[in-house]
């Protein structure tokens, strides 16, 4: 088995280092498995794993949250977002620093993609805070390292593929991931009230921020407000059990297209735009499920994960010890790859140690969420350091220390939902039909 493990692993690794698209990668490797290392069919499993993970229900979500932050992606949000919350936040240490946080969990909610929701609210936040006189790494670091919140906050896309791909209810992840997206924003915004108390001369000036009145900051967020009940609703039907998951995603579709329609951006070109581009990224992401759950049905023929969970399990590492060489596994793996592919590639492998270590399967999902938020933070292929490069032309180490506040942040996260289960159990525990 030791054999197999190395032949196929080092195989696995030969044909993404050849930049060839992960979805193939795990459809060849699957094969010569079967193939090398096992009496089955090969061809029979693979058209039937393949048809089976392709038309499954749970899948039928994926889609539709996908449009859903397409089509708020091309209304006016990320502008919306800045003038809505920037008038909330003149009282708070840090000032509008706290807007880059506040406006990655917002845009997160409906986006679900981390690279792209430090794009968007960087492309409106950065230029204003440079204008305002902001400390410049910080707010650098505040986007970077609140991008992430685009895995957490539900409805997130990470959930829904390790969910498809563990077979985890997609309800209770999305469930589970509320606290502990509460968490990491109070987090990361107490770290930066705390350096705006510790250093005062790199803050902006207190008169540069205009003084408003109650009234004033509640007609700045009108358009903002729709959006915040859009995203109640479309979690609050979850978690009341009014909705499953795909009812839900409905409705944010269908909330979507009425309030960009009543800002004037709902163009036909931008809803072609919007269904093109879920159309694109959806069929992506079936083509990656279909080709990993091969995979997963490959190895299971070939014996290497019951193999590897009971040699694992013969070294009698304690749960703690399994999490933390998991988490530096995580880590190395997120210097090559993009967190959906992680996941997909390490579940076949890694659900039976987790399983057999007595660990519940929807904490471990978030277990997973934050670890793969850290990975996109990570040099040298982190992929919000790669977005904001793009955008700021910094180079990448500068950004990566500007980011590393927020990755040590994101660390302590993992320390708190080791010690504290309930951060993430709590709420589906409590979910009404669980």
């Amino acid at each position: 088995m030791l054999l197999t493990s190395i032949v196929l692993i080092g195989l696995l690794f030969l044909l993404l280092g050849t930049s060839l698209w992960i979805a193939p990668t795990m459809l060849l490797v699957g094969i010569i498995a079967m193939t090398l290392f096992s009496a089955s069919p090969a061809g029979l499993v693979m058209s039937t794993t393949i048809w089976g993970a392709s038309t499954s229900w749970t899948l039928t979500a994926l889609p539709l949250f996908i449009w859903m932050g397409e089509i708020l992606y091309r209304s006016r949000l990320s502008e919306d977002m800045f003038s809505g919350l920037s008038p909330w936040m003149s009282r708070l240490p840090g000032r509008l620093l706290h807007v880059n946080i506040l406006g990655c969990a917002v845009f997160a909610a409906v986006c679900g993609s981390s690279a792209a929701t430090s794009m968007t609210v960087g492309k409106i936040s950065l230029p204003e805070l440079k204008k305002r006189g902001y400390d410049e790494p910080l707010s650098i670091g505040t986007l970077c390292g609140s991008g992430t919140l685009g895995l957490m906050i539900p409805p997130s896309i990470m959930m829904i593929v390790y969910g498809v791909a563990a077979e985890v209810s997609i309800v209770q992840l999305f469930v589970a991931g509320v606290l502990p997206g509460l968490m990491l924003i109070a987090l990361f915004m107490g770290y930066v009230m705390l350096w705006a108390w510790r250093n005062p001369a790199k803050m902006a000036r207190v008169e540069a921020e205009p003084r408003l009145s109650l009234r004033e900051k509640i007609w700045r967020s009108r358009r903002l407000i729709p959006v915040l009940l859009l995203v109640f609703a479309v979690i609050g039907s979850i978690y009341t059990g009014v909705a499953t998951a795909t009812e839900a995603a409905v409705l944010g579709v269908v909330g979507s297209l009425i309030l960009s329609a009543s800002t004037g951006s709902l163009t036909w070109a931008n809803f072609v735009s919007g269904l093109r581009g879920a159309m694109v990224t959806s069929c992506m992401m079936t083509f990656i499920l279909a080709c990993a759950a091969f995979l997963a049905n490959a190895m299971g023929f070939t014996g290497l994960p019951k193999a590897l969970a009971a040699g694992i399990g013969a070294m009698e590492l304690s749960p703690i010890v399994l999490l933390l060489a998991l988490t530096v596994f995580y880590m190395v793996l997120g210097c090559f790859l993009d967190g959906i592919s992680m996941v997909v590639l390490t579940t076949s492998i890694i659900m039976p140690l987790v399983a057999a270590s007595g660990f519940d399967l929807v904490w471990f999902g978030i277990y997973v969420v934050i670890v793969c938020e850290m990975a996109q933070i990570t040099p040298p292929v982190g992929f919000n350091l790669f977005a904001l490069q793009s955008l700021t032309g910094k180079n990448i180490f500068n950004i990566a220390r500007a980011t590393l506040p927020f990755f040590i942040l994101l660390a302590i996260a993992i320390a708190l939902l080791v010690m504290f289960p309930e951060i993430a159990l709590y709420l589906p525990h409590k979910m009404k039909g669980a």
